[in-house]
């Protein structure tokens, strides 16, 4: 596997899970949980991906500024994450920021998957990318597994 396929198969379960919780209502057990996965993914993706495939990237000059946006993307999930933490999940409020999120996320994971792969994939070599997909796959199995055990 290299690091195209590990960052997109996460990117299909977070559309996953934004699909679903977008589909819920009200302050219930299941939103709770799919949201608690969501934040998870989000979260532990964000870290694992910097490390692991941002790092490395920002090294290139052709990559610098698309890996900068992108790192600017994640934070703005982050502050998007902390609003709807902040509001009561039998809020309307809270699918209107949910909805927030999910474009965002939409719209980062497209600007990945369309334009930022294509130029990394030209300046990283396929044992680098296989590499990468290996370290980023072992950090979200950590992340996970410590999130888990916390919980």
């Amino acid at each position: 596997m290299n690091i195209f396929e590990a960052l997109r198969k996460d990117h299909e379960k977070q559309r996953l899970l934004l699909k679903i919780l977008a589909e819920t209502s009200g302050d219930t057990a299941a939103r709770r949980e799919y949201y608690q996965e969501l934040k998870l993914q989000l979260e532990g993706h964000a870290l694992a991906e910097e490390r692991h495939f941002y790092a490395h990237l920002l090294e290139k000059d052709a990559t610098i500024d698309l890996t900068r946006h992108g790192i600017a993307e994640h934070h703005e999930i982050d502050e998007l994450l902390a609003k709807l933490d902040d509001t009561e999940m039998s809020s309307p409020a809270w699918l209107r920021h949910l909805k927030n999120l999910q474009d965002k996320v939409e719209h980062h994971l497209a600007d990945e998957e369309h334009e930022f792969f294509q130029v990394a994939g030209r300046v990283l070599n396929d044992k680098q990318k296989t590499t990468l997909a290996d370290d980023y796959v072992n950090e979200m199995g950590q992340e996970m597994s410590t999130a888990t055990a916390t919980a």
